[in-house]
């Protein structure tokens, strides 16, 4: 046994140790947001990946699929196991949606390790084969990584934060020690070198076709296979640091990708590939992009509670990939489910806000204290019902593959 109390400890957006109470009271409020759906036929729902399972929109996908859909299959992400500090915020959660999962008459287990690895694909191969009846219908992938090593050369790729072409200054939001606000002014250099092409290799379809290619030569993809790999298009306030960035390179080349993947399963199976562009969201992730904390700050002072979570997001896209709803695609062939954010109207909003914003005003333009309980509930922090001053046990095992 291993309980202690957790206290938030962060740099930054970053914090120290997670809150296994919190991660787990935070994973079912999410399954209680999501509708209910009538019981699949045949008593069994239908097989699926989730690729970037425990955290952002991959955790929502699978707990919307798990809750809405009744999926059974897997779920592949990499976490760190509690230690000299706790365990990463993703391992709790998992162990909290697995729990979920069993009680809730689900056969659904999670591997940890490398998506990028060939040796992770074998492994859910073996598994499709072995507890699911040798077949897929549906993958979701959401994977952000810092890095990628490439199975076939060894060569390993890493991902930069930059804009292409001249140096890029926005605002962006910062709290001081004592968790006052201020506005600053960032600068980041472009990309130089081989930056673009790296990125592309870490965040862009390789893998994600990679995984495809994988599973069909072993003939684990159903008849009617359908994918979707998520992605991000954003306001034009950020879209010099993000679409028209290096990041927005790799999302080119995801929805490239799809748009190959879509034709081959479309001729093979009678299958879809698409990307689902979803809607601004505070996740681990997006906090390190400069500028995003301050827009995402904003957009909530506009819209408050019109804000569409992230689960209520992938709810509608599971709805669309199982045919509950014909599939929404634009001229692109993307899902979007962003149209809230980037009405016009909402986005004139958020830059009439952006232009005054300041450290003076900030307060008065941004909801705040939404922005930072919801940096704090990444970790396990300011859920509602747990006790921060009670002891907690930290020692959570992984959830077995053997119920």
């Amino acid at each position: 046994m291993s309980e202690r109390v957790i206290a938030p400890k962060s740099r930054g957006f970053l914090f120290l140790d997670s809150h296994p109470g919190g991660c787990r009271q935070l994973v079912e409020e999410m399954w209680r947001a999501v509708p209910a759906a009538p019981a699949p036929s045949g008593g069994e729902g239908p097989v699926a990946l989730v690729i970037g399972s425990s955290a952002g929109y991959g955790l929502a996908a699978t707990i919307a699929g798990l809750a809405r859909v009744g999926i059974r299959g897997i779920g592949v992400c990499f976490e760190k196991a509690p230690a000299r500090r706790t365990g990463t915020a993703g391992w709790y959660r998992t162990a909290a949606t697995a729990r979920l999962a069993r009680q809730h008459g689900r056969d659904f287990v999670f591997l940890n390790g490398d998506a990028f690895s060939d040796t992770m694909k074998e492994q859910v191969a073996d598994l499709l084969v072995e507890r699911f009846g040798g077949r897929l219908d549906h993958l979701v992938y959401s994977v952000a990584a810092p890095r990628r090593t490439d199975p076939d050369t060894g060569t390993t790729y890493a991902s930069v934060l930059k804009p292409i072409g001249s140096p890029y200054t926005t605002k962006t939001l910062v709290f001081d020690e004592q968790g006052a606000p201020e506005v600053k002014e960032v600068t980041t250099a472009p990309a130089e070198g081989d930056d673009i092409e790296q990125t592309v290799e870490v965040m862009g379809g390789t893998d994600w076709e990679r995984w495809i290619t994988f599973l069909a030569e072993r003939s684990l993809l159903a008849e009617g296979f359908a994918t979707a790999a998520l992605s991000y298009i954003g306001s034009p306030l950020t879209a010099a640091i993000y679409r028209q960035g290096t990041i927005g390179a790799a999302k080119s080349h995801l929805e490239t990708t799809a748009r190959a993947l879509d034709e081959r399963l479309g001729k093979t199976l009678g299958g879809r590939a698409v990307t689902s562009v979803n809607a601004a969201a505070v996740t681990q992730s997006s906090t390190a992009i400069p500028g995003i904390a301050l827009y995402v700050g904003l957009l909530r002072g506009v819209l408050g509670d019109a804000m569409v979570a992230p689960i209520g997001q992938l709810v509608e896209l599971w709805d669309q990939l199982t045919g509950a709803r014909p599939l929404d695609l634009d001229d692109e062939g993307r899902v979007r489910l962003d149209t809230w954010e980037l009405d016009p109207v909402v986005q004139d909003a958020v830059a009439e806000r952006w232009s005054t914003a300041t450290s003076d005003t900030i307060g008065e333009l941004a909801d705040l204290a939404w922005f930072s309980d919801e940096v704090r509930r990444l970790y396990g922090f300011s859920v509602p019902g747990v006790d921060y001053s009670a002891a907690v046990e930290t020692d959570v095992p992984w959830p077995p593959l053997t119920t």
